[in-house]
């Protein structure tokens, strides 16, 4: 099973020749056992998903998105050109989704979509945050109209990153999107619900934090006393539920 840390082995290198797929995303070599995907217009999320369901994904030691590529290493440095040939078809696949329905391939609809239904994975939310009142005004609306838009809300996992069990997650609806504060709080405690640009986390405890916190969860994601760790995977659904604060 294919994991989600990144390896410093897996750099792309400056003398691999990129290789585009469809006009729609560029294969890069990465190291002497990856291959970086930048993925244009496909989703880097759904496409680590389709790529993990395939048989040859077990000679894959990492599929690891981020918020534009998908890095792809291999297990040893055998069939770099195999791989290779194989994530060009898949890509193709996406592509040729995109274009017969009109949606973005990857995303489950079509192309390289999962064919997998994802978990969904539902979090209370107490929307109580210091910045509620703030992002309200922003938007235009009430508090309680940022609550609803956020909790109805379609939220994926995109990708990991900043910190351990710290998950992207896209979906944030358009009136709810505004810049990171000018001014970063130094240290943001676990549970605290925030969103910025077009995503939402839910902080893991003890970093900095530069989004708009909106609301809180007693759900610990990430508990390093737990197997696994992380309860969210690429690929979730997040589901934000209302409670009274």
């Amino acid at each position: 099973m294919a994991s989600t840390t990144p390896t410093a082995s897996a750099r792309p290198t400056a003398s691999a020749a990129p290789t585009a797929s469809a006009d729609r995303a560029v294969l890069r070599r990465a190291g002497d056992r990856g291959w970086l995907i930048d993925c244009h217009a496909l989703r880097p999320a759904q496409l680590a998903v389709a790529i993990r369901e395939r048989r040859w994904a077990r000679e894959l030691r990492e599929v690891v998105p981020a918020a534009r590529t998908v890095l792809v290493v291999a297990e040893n440095r055998a069939g770099m050109d195999e791989l290779a040939a194989r994530l060009r078809a898949l890509l193709d696949e996406g592509a040729e989704g995109a274009e017969g329905t009109g949606r973005t391939g990857a995303d489950g609809s079509g192309g390289t979509g999962s064919a997998t239904a994802p978990r969904t994975v539902v979090i209370p939310v107490r929307y109580d945050g210091p910045d509620l009142a703030a992002v309200a005004e922003r938007a235009g609306i009430s508090p309680e109209e940022v609550a609803r838009l956020h909790s109805e809300g379609e939220h994926t996992v995109a990708f990991f990153g900043f910190a351990p069990g710290f998950a992207y997650l896209d979906g944030l609806p358009e009136p709810l999107r505004l810049p990171r504060l000018t001014s970063p709080r130094a240290r943001v405690p676990a549970g605290v619900v925030a969103i910025a640009g077009g995503q939402s986390v839910v902080y893991p405890g003890g970093t900095p934090g530069g989004w708009h916190q909106i609301g809180t969860t007693t759900t610990r994601l990430w508990d390093v006393t737990a197997d696994p760790p992380n309860r969210l995977s690429v690929g979730d659904r997040v589901v934000f539920r209302a409670v009274a604060p």
